[in-house]
């Protein structure tokens, strides 16, 4: 005899007062709720890295960054999560249902673990795409100094690689990053 087993499913509402009781994140999709692992001390450094290597950049424009301590919600697929950074550019929108989500990142930062990494490549890439704010979708490895770049444009998006003594130009920002500053004091690997 088979038997499935019974999936609960959650509303967002049940969701959003897990997070306000909990001291780990979890992501929702579709009335699924998944724990996020914790990060490696690498992965924190280079999320932090990127945010110190650009915050003075951004200062006195249009955009700010933001820690891995925002959430975006997606409103065409549903899903919230927490990106390693994610930078607004001009007012944020709060989500309709969630006031501590915004929905229109210019551009977000995952770096990858070798757990997340297809899936940051892959499925959140694919619920990123359906924003329209979205300008440049940044993969960080935490393995080889890699920085992959996705910028979206007038005919779909183009993909750039990164790697040492190179700089990565943000155009959705205004920003610039580089490879080895961005890895100094990190461990790839």
């Amino acid at each position: 005899m088979v038997t499935s087993a019974h999936r609960v499913r959650y509303t967002y509402a049940q969701y959003r007062a897990l997070e306000a009781a909990s001291n780990v994140k979890h992501e929702f999709l579709d009335g699924q709720i998944f724990a996020m692992a914790g990060g490696s001390r690498e992965h924190a450094a280079l999320a932090a890295a990127v945010v110190g290597l650009i915050y003075g950049q951004l200062m006195r424009g249009p955009c700010r960054a933001h820690s891995s301590d925002l959430r975006v919600r997606i409103p065409g697929t549903g899903l919230a999560t927490y990106p390693d950074v994610t930078i607004v550019c001009g007012e944020p929108r709060v989500d309709e249902d969630d006031p501590q989500a915004v929905t229109n990142p210019t551009l977000v930062v995952e770096v990858l673990s070798d757990s997340t990494a297809e899936y940051d490549r892959g499925e959140k890439f694919d619920h990123y795409k359906t924003l329209g704010s979205l300008q440049q979708y940044v993969l960080v490895s935490q393995g080889t100094k890699d920085v992959v770049v996705f910028t979206r444009g007038s005919s779909g998006w183009t993909e750039a690689r990164h790697g040492a003594g190179d700089d990565v130009h943000l155009s959705s920002v205004s920003a610039t990053l580089n490879v080895d500053d961005l890895y100094a004091g990190a461990e790839p690997g």
